[in-house]
C-alpha cells in the first residue's frame, strides 16, 4: 500500500513535468526547437485540481486545506475541481481535501522554486458494501516494475535525469507494453530534448491506453519541438477537449504557437489569449507569443501594450531586450505612435 500511495503522489507530479518540456519561444519571425524553462515572478503557486480514481474531475465543491509543518496556512474551495493557492513562501506543504461522498485525501509537495506547480488530488469514494473499489482499466505493474517507476519517477522530479533513465530502462524491460511506463519514459525523453524518441513511446502509450489528456498533450509539445505543426496540432486539441473543464495552459500555450506557425492567427490569438489567462499573466514566453500574434493580426496598439507591460515587469530577464527591440521596431515602422513606445 505505501508502494502503491507512493506511485499516485509521484504521478500526479508529471503535469509539471511537462511544463518544464516546453521550448522558448523564438524571437520574431524566427523558430527554434531548443529546450527552456517558463520563468514566473518571485511568488509561487499552487494549482490543485481534484480528481477520483478514474481521472475524471470532482465538480461538486470540495473544501482544500494547506498546511505547513503541520500547521493550517489557507484553505480553499474547489470551483469545477479546482483550487488556487498563493504562496507566500517556498518549502514542504501538504494538502488536505475533503469532500462529500469520498475519502479525505491527502498530498504533499515540495515547492523550492517560484513556480505555478500543477497539482492532482485523487480521492476515493466512500464505497456501498456491495460495492468494489477497483478503478476500470487501470494498468497493473508486477512490484519490481513499479518500484523501478517510482524511483524513476522521483529522481525524474529532482531533475536527475541519468538516474531517472536508468530506472526507467529497467521499467522498460520488465513491462514494455504499460502505457504509464512508457509515458514516464516519453518523459525522460522531452527533459533531454529527444523528441523524436518521446514521439515514439508516447504515441505507443496513448495507442495502448487513448484519450489520457496529459499523454496527448506531451505528444504534441514533442512534434512541436520537431516543428511538425499539423501533427502536433489534433492531439493537443483532444487534450484540451478531453479537460475542457480544467484546461492546462501550456497545453493552450503550445497550441497557440503551433497555430501560429501553420498561419492560422485568429485561433493562435485565441489560444494564446486563454493561455495567459490560465498563466495569470505571468509568464514571460506567453506574453510574448500573445504579441506576435497580435502583431500577425494587425492590432499593433494592442502588441505594442503587452509588450511595454513585459518589458516594465521584467527589467532583467532574458527575453527584455528582445522584447525592447520588437517595440522599437514597430514604432519604426510606423505600425504605433512614437509616443505609446516612449519610456516613462
Amino acid at each position: 500500500m505505501k508502494e502503491y500511495r507512493s506511485l499516485r503522489i509521484a504521478r500526479n507530479l508529471l503535469p509539471l513535468l511537462v511544463g518544464l518540456c516546453l521550448c522558448p519561444f523564438p524571437a520574431p519571425c524566427q523558430d527554434s526547437g531548443e529546450e527552456g524553462t517558463l520563468t514566473r515572478g518571485s511568488r509561487a503557486e499552487l494549482a490543485i485540481t481534484v480528481r477520483d480514481e478514474s481521472g475524471q474531475v470532482i465538480t461538486s465543491t470540495a473544501n482544500v486545506k494547506l498546511y505547513s509543518s503541520g500547521i493550517p496556512i489557507d484553505q480553499s474551495s474547489t470551483s469545477r475541481g479546482r483550487a488556487f493557492f498563493i504562496l507566500r513562501n517556498l518549502g514542504d506543504f501538504s494538502i488536505v481535501v475533503e469532500a462529500s461522498g469520498y475519502k479525505s485525501a491527502q498530498k504533499d509537495v515540495s515547492i523550492t522554486t517560484a513556480i505555478r506547480a500543477e497539482i492532482d488530488v485523487t480521492m476515493q469514494r466512500n464505497l456501498a458494501p456491495n460495492e468494489t473499489g477497483a478503478v476500470p482499466g487501470e494498468p497493473l505493474l508486477a512490484p519490481k516494475a513499479k518500484d523501478a517507476l517510482v524511483k524513476g519517477l522521483q529522481a525524474l522530479g529532482q531533475n536527475k535525469l541519468d538516474e531517472a533513465q536508468k530506472y526507467m530502462s529497467e521499467a522498460m524491460k520488465l513491462a514494455p507494453s504499460n502505457p504509464e511506463v512508457l509515458y514516464v519514459q516519453g518523459m525522460v525523453y522531452m527533459k533531454r530534448s529527444n523528441w523524436t524518441q518521446a514521439q515514439t513511446v508516447l504515441e505507443k502509450s496513448d495507442q495502448l491506453q487513448p484519450n489520457q489528456a496529459r499523454v496527448l498533450a506531451a505528444l504534441g509539445m514533442a512534434l512541436c519541438n520537431q516543428r511538425k505543426y499539423d501533427e502536433a496540432i489534433p492531439p493537443l486539441e483532444k487534450s484540451l477537449k478531453l479537460e475542457s473543464a480544467t484546461p492546462n495552459w501550456q497545453t493552450q500555450w503550445t497550441l497557440a504557437r503551433a497555430y501560429y506557425y501553420r498561419e492560422q492567427y485568429g485561433p493562435a490569438l485565441a489560444m494564446a489569449q486563454q493561455a495567459k489567462a490560465g498563466s495569470h499573466g505571468s509568464v514571460a514566453q506567453v506574453d510574448l507569443l500573445l504579441a506576435q500574434c497580435l502583431t500577425a493580426v494587425g492590432r499593433y496598439e494592442e502588441s505594442a501594450r503587452v509588450l511595454r507591460d513585459f518589458v516594465k515587469n521584467n527589467p532583467q530577464g532574458p527575453d527584455t531586450a528582445m522584447a525592447q527591440h520588437w517595440l522599437d521596431g514597430l514604432a519604426a515602422d510606423g505600425k504605433i505612435r512614437q509616443e505609446a513606445n516612449s519610456t516613462p
